[in-house]
């Protein structure tokens, strides 16, 4: 098994006699329509969900029964984009290129902060600020109470992650491949990591003992220093690469999700505990567990359920893709779907609770999951030394990017002083031994892994 990279805009990744390739840049969430459909993460306050639709309505709904209690109509729809709260008012962005306040009391917009592009990126509301990106390449830094710029950050393409704040520095990821680290209060770069694709995500990224984990369309999950913007390890996660949604850390295990639809659970050092295949691809997906069951939705409209060894234990079936967070709260889970609806349902039965649908019960349309990768046989037996390409090119052995790299001009063109080479060596993680349990999990010989105790495993 080896792996490439041919060139900045598309990444290969051979795996026995199939080889991928991504041709382009992922414009699935640009391209997709109007309609009834869910595509975001809901929010929970004083017993009232709030979110957004791609029919370009902003809901408020009864958490117990439902019932939609008030909507406001924006003027495009949100896609991807989840509220966020601040003294009663919420913050979402829309794809009318603006950022909307709306005041939950009053059921007014206060006021629309536009850009020049789409707003998929989630607001983060931190100190009387709110942090965002847009598909212009800007990430903003607004206040909170007037809607006034502090100051504007300029990346080499589309901004579509959500970002964190944390200890003074805020956190996001681009289009330009790279991932950021900027001061909180003034926009100053403090450094960036350099991934061999575009990095997408619709939730704040989680940090964890001083590391902090995101996916990339290169198909890694990478673990960073919050701090230096070293890489601690990364571990190949699928060939259609791992993308919108982020690690979930419990009891000092990390689960995450590819786009190929397999589910893992490692150690936060990077070794592998268990692997579960879903019917479908996990995107945009958060996890969470309660009462020792772990949840996550696929593009197969399922909510699974697994034990935490990774047996799945049960199932929810909606009539659309899930896309986003689901809310947890009292021992039910709130979410939405592509099928127009948004659903609560108990987590101890599996069963729905209740239901409620969107102004359409017409879908969104939304373009194939994979339409920007190629695959082909692969024809020739050579291969090339693909880990000596990563390091020279893509890797974290230099953390500064050259512009020219993709052909965009930047305002801010600063070299980096944070240049430094990882200590992690690359090295593939193969499970050549792996053996396939039923209900989709896997089983990992305990030899592979000599550290681990059996129980682990």
């Amino acid at each position: 098994m080896d792996f490439s990279f041919d060139g900045f805009d598309g990444f290969t990744a051979k795996t026995d006699n199939i080889e991928i390739k991504k041709t382009k840049k992922y414009d699935r969430i640009w391209r997709t329509g109007n309609g009834g459909s869910i595509d975001n993460n809901p929010l929970l306050f004083e017993g009232i969900i709030y979110f957004g639709a791609l029919d370009g309505y902003f809901y408020a709904v009864s958490e117990n029964t439902g019932k939609i209690l008030w909507q406001i109509k924006l003027a495009d729809k949100v896609n991807g984009s989840s509220p966020a709260i601040h003294k009663r008012s919420i913050f979402i962005g829309c794809y009318d290129y603006g950022l909307y306040k709306i005041n939950i009391d009053t059921r007014e917009v206060e006021w629309i902060f536009k850009t020049n592009g789409e707003v998929f990126s989630s607001p983060f509301v931190h100190d009387g600020k709110v942090y965002f990106g847009s598909r212009d390449s800007y990430f903003y830094c607004i206040d909170a109470v007037s809607g006034q710029e502090q100051w504007r950050f300029k990346t080499g393409a589309c901004i579509a992650t959500a970002p964190l704040v944390e200890d003074g520095k805020t956190y996001f990821g681009s289009y330009d491949h790279s991932f950021y680290c900027l001061n909180a209060d003034n926009g100053t770069e403090l450094w960036r990591f350099q991934t061999g694709n575009d990095i997408i995500s619709n939730f704040p990224f989680v940090t964890y003992k001083g590391i902090i984990y995101f996916g990339s369309f290169d198909g890694y999950i990478y673990a960073v220093n919050k701090d230096t913007g070293i890489e601690n390890w990364r571990f190949k996660a699928g060939k259609y690469g791992v993308a919108g949604g982020i690690p979930y850390i419990h009891d000092n295990v990390l689960y995450f999700s590819s786009r190929d639809g397999d589910f893992y659970a490692m150690t936060p050092e990077g070794n592998i505990l268990w692997q579960f295949r879903a019917d479908g691809p996990i995107i945009a997906q958060l996890p969470r567990i309660h009462n020792g069951k772990i949840m996550f939705g696929s593009e197969d409209g399922n909510m699974y359920f697994l034990d935490l060894y990774g047996n799945e234990v049960g199932r929810f079936k909606t009539d659309g893709l899930l896309f986003g967070k689901f809310l947890l709260n009292n021992g039910r889970i709130y979410f939405g779907s592509f099928d127009c609806r948004f659903y609560c349902v108990d987590v101890d039965t599996m069963s729905e609770v209740w239901r409620t649908t969107t102004s359409t019960t017409s879908k969104a349309h939304i373009p194939p999951v994979n339409e920007v990768f190629e695959a082909s046989i692969k024809t020739s037996t050579d291969t090339i030394d693909s880990v000596g390409e990563v390091e020279d090119k893509y890797s974290a052995s230099s953390n500064t990017l050259n512009l020219s790299d993709y052909g965009e001009k930047s305002e801010y063109v600063t070299k980096s002083e944070y240049t430094h080479k990882s200590e992690y060596t690359t090295d593939f993680v193969i499970f050549e031994g792996a053996m396939t349990l039923g209900n989709g999990g896997v089983y990992i010989p305990v030899n592979i892994f000599p550290s681990l105790a059996p129980e682990m495993i």
